[in-house]
């Protein structure tokens, strides 16, 4: 069978090392920045979770496939890595209610994958050395080859990446007859975030992420967000301006992750690329307004920049990062406007962030009460 005999994989570093390992038996070669998840559940949803277009995920998790997959988690279309190296690739799977193997899922949209990795030696070299980019390769192409194609893989810094996951044309969620309007820029949005509005009485109209604000405010919606995704926002220039004329509207307005870092922009602060970003599902966060820390799910490789944050009259900080003082939320004091870094609608969890929807929907019910 395909999982008896498995030929010799390696895993390819910009910096030049190698990491050796097995294909699972998908044959090709795939590029992408090298990052880890340090979740120990939950791996369809951040296979298909677009904020990792453009990225070869490391899972740290030791067993991967152990129980399949099901239609009912997966965060988007199709899968959204670029690879995965794990430790141990389980061809079986036990869950009762789980559809198919992940080799199957893998095979069919083509996702090369290396395991038989020491992924605790991996984790450790990208931790101290920094996320950088690299190749999967299970096909026998000679490393001088790869480190060739390698060399013309554009950085992180500076690539716009919203465009290659963002709906090509609006659709809606949700019950027609629900209370509130919310009209969400697609970055990548993530379908357990358009759950949790759906679930709180709102009615989502998603848009392309290159929509103008006139498209976005001819809904007419109660509310405004601005949805996680992948890559640098820096090149975003529209979408900066359409956030700040969202701001200006005195609509609430929401943003997650990408969302986040687009607030900021619009606001003058700017964002760095992180040297490893946090990526995992027990982040620690401290809630500035109530003096109590949260567990979070997280997913990103580009911050706020927080003296900038500090030094604006404008801006506050609401959560930060309890590992390395990174701003994880903030908020306007002129304007009804608020965002964070992680993502409250962490699925399979935690979720000990997931007030800040019901929040969202206090600050729509306020408005419309003016």
């Amino acid at each position: 069978m395909k999982y008896t005999t498995r030929p010799q994989a390696i895993l390819l570093l910009a910096d030049g090392t190698i990491f050796y390992g097995k294909s699972i038996g998908i044959s090709g070669t795939t590029f992408g920045e090298v990052c880890f998840n340090t979740g120990m559940t939950g791996y369809q949803e951040i296979f298909t979770d677009p904020s990792y277009f453009g990225q070869i995920m490391v899972a740290t998790n030791p067993h991967i496939g152990n129980y399949g997959v099901n239609s009912n988690e997966v965060e988007s279309e199709k899968i959204m890595i670029s690879g995965l190296v794990c430790k141990n690739f389980s061809f079986n799977h036990s869950r009762p209610d789980s559809e198919s193997n992940l080799y199957d899922y893998f095979e069919k949209q083509n996702l090369i994958c290396i395991s038989d990795v020491d992924t605790r030696a991996l984790v450790s070299y990208i931790r101290d050395n920094g996320a950088q980019n690299s190749v999967i390769s299970t096909d026998g192409t000679s490393i001088e080859e790869l480190k060739k194609q390698l060399a013309n893989v554009p950085d992180m810094k500076g690539l716009e990446l919203a465009s290659k996951v963002s709906t090509k044309e609006p659709y809606f969620f949700g019950n027609e007859n629900a209370t509130f309007k919310i009209s969400a820029l697609d970055l990548g949005i993530k379908r357990n975030i358009l759950r949790n509005l759906a679930k709180r009485d709102c009615y989502i109209k998603v848009f392309p992420y290159n929509t103008s604000f006139d498209e976005l405010k001819a809904f007419n919606p109660d509310g405004y967000f601005l949805s996680n995704g992948p890559g640098d926002p820096e090149p975003l220039f529209q979408v900066q301006e359409t956030a700040k004329q969202m701001i200006a509207s005195d609509i609430p307005v929401f943003g997650i992750c990408l969302g986040h870092q687009i607030i900021g922009l619009a606001n003058g602060i700017s964002t760095y690329k992180m040297f490893n970003g946090h990526r995992g599902i027990n982040h620690p966060v401290m809630n500035v307004l109530t003096g109590k820390g949260e567990i979070t799910s997280q997913n990103h490789g580009f911050a706020v920049n927080r003296e900038e944050l500090e030094n604006h009259n404008d801006l506050e900080i609401t959560h930060y990062h309890i590992n390395d003082n990174t701003v994880a939320g903030m908020r306007m004091k002129s304007k009804n406007c608020f965002s964070v870094q992680y993502h409250p609608e962490a699925s399979p969890g935690p979720h000990d962030s997931s007030y800040l929807f019901d929040e969202f929907i206090e600050s729509i019910k306020k408005n419309v009460m003016i």
